[in-house]
């Protein structure tokens, strides 16, 4: 047998491949073996037709960041004039709205604000879950909780358990990038190291906090730091309480480019092919034995790559995206309505069902507001 053959095997039994066999099968087996792997461990884990998606709207807490990560245009300076922090009246609006489209969950995130500490978070989610009991609370993210634990000089379990009781209803997995640190330096310095991402998310689990992962890949890094990224991951699923759900889910997207520093100072450039991204999603599965769900982000790569996506390991098409400003500002040109969402995966052969963040399944509401498509530019291909 073959090693490329030998190591899909290894793959099909659950077998945890290390970071270079990983590389080894991404350098070498072909997209249709992966893609069949892919599907075939996708069936052991949600062994349905099923493919969920979800309706929440991302906000931003604030746009003022200290961070300066190279690959972000979403950022201002402290001081700078279109600098803002959200009002609990600019909230209710989002709120109300995404409610009238049949929405639950408000995605809540933003920059490292030098002087915007746990209270201010706490106070944010306590007043927002008293207006709203029924919202759930999807927020921040391992770097804004690193950046907080800083500020406050606490340790990631105080800060997430004040979080928690405050109304954090689940923590995304924002901000892990490439978590290895020759990445990070180079492309987000200002944030959490690869291990503090990893530390956070820990702690989030021994709270029996839900979280889901996530990779920006295609621009510096190589294919052993995409690989070790899977492994890292991995092994903190594994270390998580028997009864927590730890990381739900993982989500890789390629690197957008348009008009970062990164792409201006020719460091990187997104060269990320609809290929490249269904053998990303396929090595996913692989190298991620321990996570059920598998997003594809059509957001970065379209309907057509999404769909394909749905047959190389993803069950999962993420959310109509009601409101999204970090991953558009730097050229992610796709939209869909609660509609074109289901169309899109019946399109490719599955069953559509609306879930929740803990990939529960809810009906439909009935009667919801579509989607406005307002800006000429964000189409679905």
């Amino acid at each position: 047998m073959s090693e490329i053959h030998n190591l899909l095997d290894r793959a099909m039994q659950l077998e945890h491949l290390s970071a270079k066999e990983g590389v080894f099968l991404f350098e070498n087996a072909s997209t249709a073996d992966l893609m069949h792997v892919g599907h075939n461990l996708r069936m052991k884990h949600r062994p349905d037709n099923v493919v969920s998606w979800i309706i929440d709207r991302n906000s931003n807490t604030t746009n003022v960041c200290i961070a300066n990560c190279k690959f972000c245009n979403f950022y201002r300076r402290p001081g700078h004039e279109e600098a803002y922090t959200t009002s609990i009246e600019e909230y209710r609006v989002k709120i109300d709205e995404l409610f009238e489209y049949g929405g639950e969950q408000l995605l809540l995130q933003g920059g490292h604000h030098p002087d915007l500490g746990l209270q201010f978070y706490c106070d944010i989610f306590s007043e927002l879950k008293s207006i709203y009991p029924n919202l759930k609370l999807h927020a921040l993210g391992p770097p804004e909780i690193a950046h907080i634990c800083k500020l406050e000089n606490k340790s990631h379990t105080e800060v997430l358990s004040a979080l928690k009781d405050a109304g954090l209803d689940s923590l995304p997995g924002a901000g892990a990038e490439i978590l290895d640190d020759r990445v990070r330096r180079l492309i987000s310095k200002g944030k959490c190291s690869g291990g503090e991402w990893l530390d956070v998310m820990r702690a989030a689990h021994q709270l029996h906090l839900t979280t889901s992962a996530t990779m920006m890949f295609g621009h510096i890094e190589t294919n052993l730091e995409r690989m070790q990224h899977l492994v890292d991951i991995r092994q903190v699923q594994s270390e998580k309480p028997a009864d927590a759900k730890g990381f739900l889910a993982f989500i890789p997207w390629p690197f957008m480019d348009e008009d970062t520093i990164l792409k201006k100072l020719k460091r990187a450039r997104n060269s990320c092919t609809g290929d490249e991204y269904v053998r990303m999603i396929a090595m996913s599965r692989i190298m991620l034995p321990n996570v059920k769900n598998i997003q594809a982000s059509w957001l970065t790569v379209g309907k057509k790559t999404a769909q394909v996506c749905l047959h190389a390991g993803a069950n999962d098409f993420g959310s109509i995206m009601i409101e999204e400003n970090v991953v558009s500002a730097a050229g992610a040109a796709f939209r869909f309505t609660a509609n074109g969402i289901q169309e899109a995966i019946r399109e490719a052969g599955y069953e559509p069902k609306l879930r929740n963040q803990e990939y529960e399944y809810r009906e439909v509401p009935q009667n919801i507001k579509q989607q406005e498509l307002d800006r000429q530019t964000l189409v679905v291909d």
